[in-house]
């Protein structure tokens, strides 16, 4: 059984940077796709940035793009989110997670296809 572990959150002004770290243990890790998402009080949980098994694919949504980037190390079966030019308004708890009963490219940012989440971590920007 795979299990996520975030790591990397914190808080910062805004115009800072962050890096999240999701380690992920299990031998099968690099099979699946993986997504990061992330929840503000009130708000539903949200897709933030998605990437394929293989690593050669990311979707973003629109109002990260250019400022976030998602990547994965299979060799250390980490995926990360590098976040530049944060605003206050990203302000949330933030999730990894991973498909793994699927390969497709569709709805990779829907919340409701992964079937494998980590207990989020916070992130807080100050303005």
């Amino acid at each position: 059984q795979v299990q996520l572990m975030e790591s990397g959150g914190g808080s910062v002004q805004a115009g800072g940077s962050l890096r999240l770290s999701c380690a992920a243990s299990g031998p099968t890790y690099s099979r699946f796709f993986m997504g990061w998402f992330r929840q503000a009080p009130g708000k539903e949980r949200e897709g933030v940035a998605a990437i394929s098994n293989g690593g050669g694919a990311a979707w973003y949504d629109d109002s990260v793009k250019g400022r976030f980037t998602i990547s994965r190390d299979g060799a250390q079966n980490t995926l990360y989110l590098q976040m530049n030019s944060l605003k206050p308004e990203d302000t949330a708890m933030y999730y990894c997670a991973a498909d793994t009963a699927s390969d497709s490219w569709a709805g990779v940012l829907n919340v409701a296809r992964y079937n494998l989440w980590g207990q989020g971590i916070q992130v807080t920007v100050s303005s």
